[in-house]
C-alpha cells in the first residue's frame, strides 16, 4: 500500500512538473526570463519554509545531529546558481520552442549525469553508451528538421539539458550531510536573487505584468517548486530509486500532452518518433543493471 501511494505521489510530480512547462512558456509571453524566473523562485523558497518548520519538528536529535549546518547553506548556494543558470536558458528557450520539444530536450539530463559522472571517477556501463546513442538519434529526429542545425529553442534546451546535469550531480554531492529540504529552500533563495539583477537592468517589470502572469507564476512557484518536490520526498521514501527515476521521466511525457491539450500544439510523426526515442533512452538508462553503475537520482531533479 505505501508502495502504491509512493508511485502516485511520483506520478503526479511528474505530472505537475510536465504541465509546468505550459505555465513557463505563458508566462514568458508578459514577463522576461530573468523576471519570472527569479518571482518563482521566491516564491518556492517561502512556501518550502513552513515544510522546513514541519519536517525538522519531528526529527530525534540524533538526526539532527546527522546534517550539516555548513554544507546545507554552501550547497543550497552553489545549486542555487547553477539552477538559475539552467532555468535561464529554459526560460528563454520555451520563446523559441514548444513545450513539447522543451519538456523531451530537458529530460536529456537523465543520460548526460551518468556520462558527466565520468568525470567525477565514475564509470558507465555498455548500456549507458546504448542510451546515449539512441538519445541523440532521437534529438536528431526531434529537432533537426531543416538541415544539420538546432533552433535557437532547441539549441538553449540541450544547453540547459547540460546545465540541470551538472546541477544533479552537485546536489548528489552536497546532500549526504545535508538538510535536503532546507538546501532546497535556500537554492530557491539564491536563484530568485540572482535573477534580481538582471530582472532589474533588461526587463524592468511592472506592476501590471505581474498581475497578468500571476496564475503561471503561483502555479511555477507554489505547485512546481514548492508542492512537487515535497511529494517527491514522500514518494522516495516508498519506492525503488530506479523505478522512481523511470517515473519522474514521464515529465517529458506530460510536457508534450499538456502543449497539446492546453496550447493546442501538435508534433510531427518524425518528432513523435524523435520523442519516443529519447523517453527509450532515459528509461534504458535508469534500468537497474547487474553491475553497479551510476545512476539519476529524481529527488535531485526537482531542486
Amino acid at each position: 500500500m505505501k508502495s502504491l501511494r509512493g508511485t502516485f505521489a511520483l506520478l503526479l510530480t511528474a505530472f505537475i512538473w510536465g504541465v509546468a512547462f505550459v505555465a513557463q512558456q505563458v508566462g514568458g509571453e508578459t514577463l522576461g526570463a530573468f523576471s519570472f524566473n527569479g518571482i518563482r523562485s521566491f516564491i518556492g523558497s517561502a512556501v518550502l519554509i513552513p515544510v522546513v518548520w514541519f519536517i525538522n519538528r519531528g526529527k530525534t536529535d540524533a538526526q539532527r545531529e546527522a546534517v550539516s549546518l555548513k554544507a546545507t547553506v554552501i550547497g543550497g548556494i552553489v545549486c542555487g546558481t547553477l539552477l538559475f543558470t539552467a532555468s535561464s536558458l529554459q526560460q528563454v528557450g520555451l520563446l523559441y520552442t514548444t513545450v513539447g520539444k522543451a519538456g523531451f530536450i530537458t529530460a536529456l539530463y537523465i543520460v548526460c549525469v551518468p556520462v558527466f559522472s565520468i568525470f567525477l571517477g565514475n564509470k558507465c556501463g555498455l548500456r549507458i553508451w546504448v542510451a546515449v546513442a539512441i538519445a541523440v538519434i532521437g534529438l536528431y529526429l526531434l529537432c533537426m528538421t531543416g538541415g544539420l542545425y538546432l533552433s535557437r529553442g532547441d539549441a538553449l534546451m540541450v544547453l540547459c539539458a547540460f546545465a540541470f546535469s551538472c546541477h544533479i550531480l552537485c546536489v548528489d554531492y552536497f546532500c549526504v550531510r545535508s538538510d535536503n529540504v532546507m538546501m532546497s529552500c535556500i537554492q530557491f533563495f539564491t536563484c530568485g536573487t540572482l535573477s534580481v539583477l538582471p530582472m532589474l537592468l533588461l526587463e524592468h517589470p511592472t506592476a501590471a505584468q505581474m498581475q497578468a502572469a500571476l496564475i503561471p507564476l503561483l502555479y511555477a512557484g507554489v505547485l512546481s517548486c514548492g508542492v512537487a518536490y515535497t511529494l517527491q520526498i514522500v514518494g522516495q521514501k516508498y519506492v525503488n530509486p530506479a523505478a522512481a527515476s523511470i517515473i519522474m521521466s514521464l515529465e517529458a511525457v506530460f510536457s508534450v500532452l499538456a502543449g497539446w491539450v492546453i496550447l493546442h500544439q501538435t508534433m510531427t510523426g518524425r518528432e513523435l518518433l524523435g520523442c519516443t526515442l529519447m523517453f527509450s533512452a532515459s528509461v534504458l538508462a535508469q534500468l537497474p543493471g547487474k553491475k553497479a553503475e551510476v545512476q539519476t537520482d529524481s529527488a535531485e531533479e526537482a531542486l
